[in-house]
């Protein structure tokens, strides 16, 4: 149990030090771990072995934004994750963790496809597909589009729905998910994705007038 804390510690300790925002600091962190124990528990019923390796998804799930490229250098954010897992963690279990968050982004997935990691490519699919689910929050790409253009919130608002159009909207479509749990949830979401987007515009339009 003494790990957990340390990670969400460490989460919070690194968002601050690299100007991380609350879109891929410790709410998104949290949001990404009850995914992943969300498939873990649907995708365990067929895959018995994944309860094994939970500490493995849970761990890279709640640590995978700690060496994003848009905020930190990654090369320096893994040194500092493996530095943080040394001594509390089996050095394989690291090698997995690292293999899988250095891998899942939506850019490195689009450009080299999925990877083999052997026993462990489920567990890096739940952590990815927890990360995409956790994706379909439009607030949240509009609080990380705010913190790039705080003077900006219309421009904010059409490049977030614009992004929700052209990728969010179209996972299934292209792929990105392969676990029962995620391909029916994300249709879940869609529809909370597109509620959001809606009272957005409704606001936006109360506005209007002061213009």
């Amino acid at each position: 149990m003494r790990l957990l804390p340390a990670l969400l510690h460490f989460v919070k300790l690194t968002s601050s030090r690299y100007n991380i925002d609350e879109s891929h600091s410790i709410g998104h962190a949290m949001d990404v771990v009850c995914h992943a124990q969300n498939i873990v528990y649907e995708t365990s019923q067929q895959h018995r072995y994944i309860r094994e390796q939970e500490p493995i998804i849970y761990t890279a799930a709640i640590l995978h934004d700690m060496c994003d490229k848009k905020y930190v250098d990654p090369l320096k954010g893994v040194r500092e994750i493996d530095e943080l897992l040394y001594n509390r963690l089996k050095p394989y279990e690291i090698k997995h963790i690292i293999n899988i968050i250095t891998t899942m982004s939506y850019s490195t997935v689009k450009q080299n496809g999925f990877p083999d990691l052997g026993d462990y490519t489920m567990a890096y699919h739940i952590v990815r597909e927890a990360d995409l689910l956790a994706g379909y929050d439009f607030k949240r790409a509009m609080i990380y589009r705010m913190y790039k253009s705080p003077d900006h919130f219309m421009e904010s608002f059409e490049n977030s729905k614009c992004l929700f159009e052209k990728r969010v909207f179209r996972h299934e479509d292209d792929g990105l998910f392969i676990t029962e749990y995620s391909k029916a949830k994300s249709k879940e979401l869609y529809l909370q994705s597109c509620q959001q987007i809606k009272s957005f515009e409704r606001v936006i339009d109360s506005y209007e007038k002061y213009i």
